[in-house]
């Protein structure tokens, strides 16, 4: 594979670069805010979760 020179390499990558489709700045918020909400309801579903798991846990030591 030949080696490409330092100057064509930037040009090649400032043409794949305008390829590219960027998202508009409502679908970034509209993004980011969907993620956000996920996040908390994740947090939410993992705190259940372990909390259940260290209760059972507890739950079992106490038999011992």
């Amino acid at each position: 594979m030949a080696k490409t020179n330092p100057g064509e390499f930037i040009r090649q990558v400032r043409s794949e670069g305008s390829k590219v489709v960027w998202p508009t700045r409502e679908e970034t918020v509209r993004t980011a805010i969907f993620v956000g909400i996920m996040v908390v309801i994740l947090s939410l579903f993992f705190l259940g979760i372990d909390s259940a798991f260290g209760a059972v846990v507890r739950w079992l030591l106490t038999l011992a």
